[in-house]
């Protein structure tokens, strides 16, 4: 057991699938594992572990940003020796050409602030994905149809941003979305040679200003999960 994850030796797969809400964990894990166990409750966020195809999966709640999702990495990484940590979550779109309902492959992530900043001081480290993972992610989502953009997204330290040039100089580079945790997530694989990858659903749009509705969101999340187990375990 950790400060934050009361499971015990054991109980954590090597694979962690990693969204922000700890209700969406339980949906996963109800949804896609067989025999899913709970082995996390300690502060609401919910932590699960079963099967998937014969392969074990935990898939355990990350909370919201970075400093949150940095918590319990690092918890995962080094009390519990998971080797290959993927976040599933949703972002806002920033490209026409990104819709609603699209999955983002984050190859890389661009930011202002992680919780690691201290360590790197004056120099800008480029946070980015295990490319193994991304290239069967891709594939994955090729066979099941599920229209997906690879690319750079913009890992944001606040929700209610007040930076609307920040978002437009995004938006003029090419970022494909943004989203609040996988920049520290990849800093962290890094740092103890792990595999990362974010697998993100579009729910809403910054330039569109489309939102995707509450009752279309189960299978669209669904799709980004099954990408995320396929890359994992392909």
């Amino acid at each position: 057991m950790t400060i934050h994850i009361g499971a015990k030796p054991g109980e954590i797969a090597e694979t962690v699938l990693m969204p922000g809400d700890p209700y969406r964990a339980k949906w996963a894990a109800e949804t896609f594992l067989d025999d899913a166990v709970c082995v996390n409750e300690v502060r609401g966020m919910l932590g699960f572990t079963g099967t998937w195809k014969g392969n074990r999966v935990t898939i355990q709640g990350s909370g919201m940003g970075m400093p949150s999702l940095s918590i319990y990495a690092n918890e995962l990484i080094t009390e519990y020796n998971a080797q290959t940590l993927i976040r599933i979550g949703s972002c806002g779109g920033m490209q026409d050409h990104v819709g609603v309902r699209d999955v983002i492959l984050a190859s890389t992530t661009t930011t202002l602030s992680t919780p690691s900043r201290g360590i790197f001081k004056e120099l800008n480290y480029a946070p980015t994905a295990d490319f193994d993972l991304l290239h069967k992610a891709f594939h994955a989502a090729e066979r099941l149809d599920v229209k997906t953009h690879v690319g750079g997204i913009y890992s944001s330290d606040v929700f209610y941003d007040e930076r609307p040039d920040l978002t437009e100089q995004m938006m003029r580079h090419g970022i494909l979305g943004v989203e609040m945790e996988a920049a520290e997530l990849y800093i962290l694989a890094a740092r103890h040679k792990r595999r990362a990858l974010a697998v993100l659903t579009v729910s809403d749009h910054l330039v569109t200003h489309e939102a995707l509705p509450a009752d279309q969101r189960e299978r669209s999340f669904g799709d980004m999960v099954e990408i995320a187990l396929s890359a994992a375990f392909a």
